[in-house]
This record gives C-alpha cells, structure tokens and sequence, in this order.
C-alpha cells in the first residue's frame, strides 16, 4: 500500500448559517491522482484551501506527513500573478525551461518584458504550470488546471500527471482530462465527501448505478409500508367497531349478564395490541433499515432560440490577415461560416482565437484583407473573461429586466441552474467564477439571437452543466461558433472547424474526431504503403522457400535462390 502523505480527520467549514464541509475525513496517498468533483459552491475550492493550510477548518485536523510536505499549487484564477512571480529561480531553470519547450513557449530565456505583457490566458497558464513543474513538487493542488489550456498542454498535463511520483489534488469540469488523468474521484454533495475509485466516466457509471439501486430499494420499501399502512387501517376500522359494539343498544346489566360487552372490550383490545405491534415493527424496520428517498440532481435548463431564417453564408473572410507590430497571428485567410453551422474554433494558445472573436464583432481592426458579416445578424457573445461584469451591481440588476413576467423566467432559469434566490441580491463581486458564468448565459438565453459566438463558455460551469449546456445546444437552429478546450464539448457539438495553424485560417469540413484521424494518418503517410510492401516481400519470400527446398545444395540454381532469399530478408528487415 501507498504511504500516506496527506490526513484531514472530521474536517468541518460553516460560512455564515451555512454549513459547507461537514465530517470530511480523507487520506491522500503516494502515487495517487485524485478528481476532486460537484456543483459550483460546494466547497470543493474551500476543502482544497484548507489542506493546504490557507485557510482553517471550525473544526478537525489536517495532518501531513512528512510535516515539510513540498507543494505545488495552482489557484484557480486568470492571472496567476502570485505564481508567475520569480519564474527564473536559480537551480529551476532547466526544468522550467524543458517544461516550457513542451508546452510550446520556446526559447522563454529570451523573452522580453513586453512578451509577458501580451500573454494569452492559456500561455500564461502554461507558464504557471511550467513553475509549479519546475519546483520538484511532491504533492500537487491543481483547481481548474485546464480551463485557458489549448490540446497540446492537455496533452502535456496529462502525460505530465501520469509520470508524476508524488500526489495531485484535481479540481476540474473537464471530462476528457479526468478521463485521462485520475484514479479516483472525491465527491461533495450535501456538504459530506463521497469516494469512488477509477476516473470520471467510471465515477459517473458507478454513482448511477448506485442511484438506480437506490430507487428499487426505496420503492420496494415504500410498496412494504403502503402494505402495512392499509393492515393497521383496516385494524383500526376493526377496533373502532369493536368499541362501538361493547356498548350498543344495551344497558349495563343486560351487557353483564349476556357478556358481551366484555367480550367486545376484549376484542377492540386485542385489535389495538395487534395495531401497536404492527406500527412498532415498522418503526424498528425503518430504524434499522430506512432507505432514503434518491435525491434527483438539479436539473440545469437552457432555452437558446435562434430568431430569423435560415439562409447562406453569413460570414466570409478574403485574405484576412492580423498583425500586431511584426508579429502574425494569420495571413492571407481565406474561409465562410454557414447560416446554421456548429464551427469549432481551434488553436493553440496565443494562435489568436480570442483576436480573431475580437475582430467578428467589430472591436478589433483588421490588418489587410476582409471580413464580411450579414447586417441582418443578431450575435451573442459570451467572453472567457467574467471580470468584466459591474462588481457593484447585483445579478438581477445587471441583467435589468423590466416586468413581472421576463424578471419571473429569469429567477425561474437561475433556479434551474442551481443559483439560489439569495445569490441574485448580492453583489456580483461575491459570486464564484462560475455564478458569472451562469449570470452572463441567462442574459444570452433572455434573448433571441441568430449567431452564438461562446470563448470557453465551459470554463467554471460545473460538470452536470456543462452536459445539460451540450444538450441545448446540439438542438440550438442558430449559428454556433465555440472556442473550447472541452475536447468533449466540440466533438459532441462541432462538424465543422476554423482552425489556426501555420498562421491561417482554415476551414475544415469535419469534425474534431475525424480531424485528428486524418492528421495522424498524415504523420505517418507511407505507413499502409509500408504494410503492403512488406506484405508482397512475405509472399515472396515464402515462394522462395518453397523452390529452395527442392533444389540441391550447392548447385548454380541454389546459389542464386539463395543470394535472392537473402536480398528479400534484408528488404524486408529495412521496412
């Protein structure tokens, strides 16, 4: 078994009335990757902190072993200034460089101040990581370690993690990450901690499974109460009858004399020693064995109409190029977008996906070339960036609605969305990163657009939103185009792709899936032909053998089959 380096015993956190954790007992292991998971607000954040010693539980204890337990942690945030501070810290500076070089930041000892100025989210991520690698951590806290990271740092994260020695604490709403990269998941739900062993699709397999066997035994004991309901009903009817009978239409002597009212007494008695007996039983039997009604998740509802007809081509870019002094983003770009299409927009972190959202809607100029857009479009465009929004103002005060009916669909689509009424009255500046998130999406769904352009529209949405969010979409009759680094989220959504790569961009008629199957068919373009070389050789070779045999050794004949033989093998051993 794995040492134990990391023990939170009876971990409890109350913020407010509120109980977040209650009774959360845990041990990290050595060697372990474990997906911490649940709704936004349910303290997965706040558990992190708190076994990491930054903020204290009300109540329990944290112990780690050894007590100078190395740390990485990357914090879940858009800037990560705290872990950029001091990159190049004498004896970090090979490992940080390596690491760097992976992820696609190359020469990053060369780089000037100006360069960090102008850094993406996802490079400086990449950079964050890069630091935290680069400090021989035996122990990593990783919230949202994806969220601004292109393929190529999944990618590298995920080999990273799985060749990691020391432990790694995962907060994450990325399937396809966790997928790949954890052994167990920690659940909270209910303020308690859930264990399941394996990664996310097994979590998720295994905790419906348990949820359906919840149902059958819960129904099945509720069909045994209805059942011993309806026998201590018809007792009491009996009983009552009884009573009723044990005094009427008779006087007291007569009663005495025939008996009967004794008799009745009796009767009613023994009814309700029998109804007594019953209810007991049923009370100790749920005592012992109560099964809980299954708690159904909250149910996340979008509503996203498309106004408008369907028609053509609404966007379409001749020789598009963007140039920030000398440097490129894309050149001579020539691609359309249909009326109806669900485009992926992909690249790699600073390939200028953002940029190029920025110059659709008009807020970023264009260096050479065009960029037409139908006039007639009505676009929604929800930003990576949830900073932007007024931290003063409350939700429902951002969104200013104005009458009974669309201010009641709003609260109504929050409450949907697992926003309690609460949260809508306090200010923005209180609300987590994925309740701006949601904030932002009820004033994109409040409204009728034809084009839905979303820059990481999952980045702090939690799992089972992220889901219901895919299913609205996938029935959406507008226009979508989404960048995101959700490999799930464009396969299940996106048959078309706009891709930068070598400094354009290019329009791809398929979806992801299909895509990165080409590509690697392509990486390896004479692999089949290689196959059927080598195929022909065998027949060959094998034919060879065959006349060999029945030749005599030594003869002119036999040299010859066997200098051939010997010409096929070494063919044959190069391929």
């Amino acid at each position: 078994m794995r040492n134990i380096i990391l023990q939170a015993k009876n971990i409890n956190k109350n913020f407010g009335e509120r109980n977040i954790l209650k009774e959360i007992t845990l041990d990290i292991r050595n060697g372990e990757r474990i997906g911490l998971v649940g709704w936004n607000g349910t303290g997965k954040t706040t558990l992190m902190r708190i076994l990491m010693g930054l903020i204290m539980p009300d109540e329990g204890s944290v112990k780690r072993l050894p007590m100078e337990l190395n740390i990485g942690y990357l914090p879940q945030s858009t800037d990560y200034e705290g872990v950029l501070d001091g990159l190049m810290l004498e004896g970090n500076e090979e490992l940080l460089l390596k690491a760097t070089s992976r992820l696609g930041l190359e020469k990053l000892q060369n780089w000037e101040k100006e360069r960090y100025r102008h850094l993406s989210g996802g490079e400086r991520l990449k950079l964050a990581l890069a630091a935290i690698w680069a400090k021989n951590p035996s122990l990593i806290f990783l919230d949202e370690p994806t969220n601004h990271l292109d393929l190529k740092g999944v990618n590298w994260l995920v080999d990273e993690l799985n060749n990691f020695h020391g432990a790694a604490v995962i907060i994450s709403h990325d399937r396809y990450f966790l997928d790949r990269s954890v052994t167990k998941v920690y659940e909270i739900e209910d303020s308690q901690l859930k264990e399941y062993e394996g990664n996310y699709t097994e979590y998720r397999n295994e905790k419906q499974r348990l949820y359906e066997q919840q149902v059958r035994d819960y129904d099945k004991q509720q069909r045994k109460i209805r059942m011993v309901e309806e026998q201590i009903s018809t007792l009491k009817q009996w009983s009552e009858k009884a009573h009723r009978d044990a005094g009427k239409n008779r006087g007291d002597s007569e009663n005495r004399q025939m008996g009967l009212k004794e008799y009745e007494r009796v009767k009613a008695k023994k009814k309700d020693n029998q109804i007594k007996s019953k209810t007991k039983r049923l009370e100790l039997e749920l005592s012992k064995n109560k099964v809980e009604k299954p708690k159904e998740e909250p149910q996340v509802l979008f509503d996203f109409e498309a106004s408008g007809k369907r028609g053509k081509r609404i966007l379409e870019a001749k020789g598009l190029t963007k140039e920030f002094g000398d440097r490129v983003l894309f050149k001579q770009s020539h691609f359309y977008v249909k009326h109806g299409e669900k485009v992926g927009l992909l690249g790699s972190n600073g390939a200028g996906k953002t940029t190029f959202i920025n110059m659709m809607m008009g807020s970023e100029p264009i260096s050479n070339g065009s960029l037409w857009k139908s006039d007639t479009l009505k676009i929604a465009y929800l930003s990576q960036d949830v900073s932007d929004m007024p931290s003063e103002k409350t939700a429902m005060e951002y969104l200013s609605f104005s009458g009974w009916e669309r201010v009641t669909k709003a609260r109504t689509i929050f409450a949907n969305m697992g926003m309690k009424e609460e949260k809508l009255l306090k200010p923005i500046s209180t609300l987590s990163l994925g309740e701006r998130t949601r904030v932002k999406l009820v004033k994109m769904i409040m409204q009728d657009y034809d084009v839905l352009i979303l820059d990481e529209p999952t980045n702090h949405l939690d799992l089972p939103s992220r889901e219901r969010l895919e299913e609205t979409l996938e029935s959406y009759q507008g226009t979508l185009i989404a960048v995101s680094h959700d490999r799930y989220f464009i396969e299940k959504l996106c048959d078309k792709l706009l891709l930068i790569e070598d400094q354009q961009i290019k329009r791809v008629e398929m979806g992801l899936k299909d895509y990165d199957k080409k590509q690697k068919e392509k990486i390896e373009p004479d692999k089949k032909e290689k196959q059927e070389i080598k195929a022909i050789l065998d027949t060959k070779i094998t034919e060879l053998l065959g006349k060999i045999s029945m030749v005599v050794p030594g003869t002119e004949a036999y040299a010859e089959m066997d200098e051939k033989l010997l010409e096929l093998m070494k063919r044959k051993k190069e391929i």
